[in-house]
């Protein structure tokens, strides 16, 4: 009897987080795939770039190989200074991945502490945050970017990762700050308040769980658009150094005519990799936003 009721009640226990993930990647094949070819390609680009190729000799100008084609010498082609493709397409995706999950958690903690303490507040707090992130709107970001790259000397991928997330935690924290200004005002966390339940504790354990998948959602969105922002930098010429490998800078040899019609090797493999990256990190996002849904439907 025992025994019974214990089945009984983990029967009808609620499934967990990783649970629900679970089953809703297992009903979405296609994000099922994206995230499972995102994870092996994730931990194959990085394996690769640092433990079988040299970015010091991948660098290094060799006319005799200009433009070799895909096969002859190298299994992707070489490119106008006679460097491999492959590895440049692998090292560069490291590079941009890496730069694109820095620039995530950086903004998305700190556009998640400010809109939490913004929304929950108000008064003076949110108006003078709300009016710092007007000011961060209103101004052309992306020329400021631009700026501040040609101006520091000696730029490395740590300053560029700094220099980026100066811009972008503004999206996050006005989007959590409204969601928050609607949370607060429900039953539970005046309830909370009416119970002398600390603040903070209000804000990180009641309302933040509230706002997971809406969090989820923005900051993969933010991770794909980070992404695309270091590669499209580098496609104008201001994104990584050009000693350093990068996809932007592969696709940008497609401005040549010569280039885009007879070598597309040069070009095609790193566009198709960023559209990949794209397409597969927008399908794992919207799984994981249907998930938090659910799980919190199911409580």
């Amino acid at each position: 009897m025992v025994a019974k009721r214990k089945r009984k009640k983990y029967k009808n226990s609620p499934p967990t987080g990783l649970q629900v993930i679970f089953r809703e990647f297992l009903k979405d094949r296609v994000a099922f795939f994206s995230f499972v070819s995102l994870v092996v390609v994730i931990i194959g680009v990085f394996l690769w770039s640092y433990l079988f190729i040299d970015q010091e000799a991948l660098m290094r100008i060799n006319l005799q190989d200009r433009y070799s084609e895909p096969g002859e010498k190298f299994l992707f082609g070489a490119d106008q200074g006679g460097k491999d493709i492959l590895g440049q397409i692998i090292v560069g995706a490291k590079n941009s991945i890496f730069i694109a999950i820095s620039i995530t958690i950086i903004t998305g903690v700190f556009g998640v502490i400010v809109g939490l303490i913004c929304g929950y507040f108000g008064g003076w707090i949110d108006n003078l945050f709300m009016r710092l992130i007007d000011f961060f709107i209103t101004i052309p970001s992306l020329m400021l970017i631009i700026v501040f790259v040609t101006v520091v000397p000696k730029y490395t991928v740590a300053s560029f990762i700094f220099i980026m997330s100066m811009f972008l935690w503004t999206g996050t924290a006005r989007l959590v700050r409204s969601k928050t200004l609607t949370e607060s005002r429900r039953d539970y966390v005046l309830a909370s308040k009416t119970l002398g339940t600390n603040d903070f504790v209000i804000m990180f354990k009641g309302i933040l769980p509230n706002l997971s998948s809406i969090i989820i959602v923005e900051l993969t969105l933010n991770f794909a658009g980070n992404v695309g922002i270091e590669t499209g930098l580098s496609y104008l010429g201001f994104g990584l150094p050009m000693s350093t490998p990068s996809l932007g800078t592969l696709v940008s040899y497609a401005n040549n005519p010569l280039v885009l019609q007879q070598y597309w090797w040069v070009w095609l493999p790193a566009s198709l990799f960023i559209l990949f990256m794209m397409l597969a990190i927008n399908y794992v996002g919207q799984a994981l936003r249907r998930s938090a849904d659910a799980k919190q439907r199911l409580g």
